[in-house]
């Protein structure tokens, strides 16, 4: 079973093929350069490196958010058409769930965030029982200032915002702040498609037509345009 697996939640995009048996491709780049000029350009490469067609494939991973407005509706986009073009299905993968499957043999809850700006994050809370992930927290816009009182004990923190805000989350958690390596903490193709393969295998694949991003916070075009619509 091939499941081709695309991440463009942040500026790090990725793409990866994996098996039920071993992660055959992937890559990823974090550059200022937009999903939109290189993501379908990726899938070609790491199909033609890994050596296997798009009609082998037995289904497709999305990571769907939050994350980047603009990222996830490219990725969205390019999921789709692979899904209608070839019929295969579709696993819509949370991005920070694939963000603690970075971290198996973690021994305290995960907490991975994304950057929402405004001194906020995006952040949920995960935790191991064996082999299976368990949510212990849904996903949530957090300001910095309050997460220290979302989150009780020790906590792992993982994804690009643990590093950006690091120094706040020191001084807000004190000893109860850990820390994931860098290398666990970018957004990775081959996690959601590995939880992409195990959802596909299970038949919680979900219908082109209705895969959405989970955005959690309204895009502020959007908020504006209501905004302009209620002047007088």
């Amino acid at each position: 079973m091939f499941i081709l697996g695309i991440e463009t939640s942040t500026k790090t995009g990725s793409v990866a093929v994996v098996s039920e048996d071993a992660v055959i491709a992937q890559y990823s780049l974090n550059i200022e350069v937009t999903h939109s000029e290189r993501l379908m350009s990726t899938v070609d490469r790491v199909l033609k490196d890994s050596g296997i067609p798009i009609a082998d494939m037995d289904g497709f991973a999305i990571a769907i958010g939050p994350g980047s407005f603009t990222g996830l509706r490219i990725g969205l986009a390019a999921v789709k058409g692979l899904a209608f073009a070839t019929g295969k299905p579709v696993a819509a993968v949370p991005t920070l769930k694939a963000l603690a499957w970075n971290l198996p043999q973690a021994g305290h809850p995960v907490c991975p965030m994304l950057d929402a700006r405004k001194n906020e994050v995006y952040a949920a809370l995960y935790k191991y029982q064996g082999l299976e992930l368990l949510q212990l927290m849904p996903e949530a816009t957090i300001p910095l200032a309050e997460i220290a009182n979302r989150i009780p004990g020790t906590v792992l923190f993982t994804g690009e915002a643990s590093r950006l805000y690091q120094q706040a989350l020191e001084q807000a958690f004190g000893d109860r702040a850990l820390f994931a390596p860098r290398t666990a903490c970018l957004p990775s193709a081959a996690a959601v498609a590995e939880i992409g393969l195990d959802m596909i295998r299970k038949g919680e694949q979900i219908d082109p037509d209705n895969l959405t991003p989970l955005y959690i916070r309204r895009p502020e075009a959007e908020v504006a345009w209501e905004k302009r619509q209620a002047l007088p």
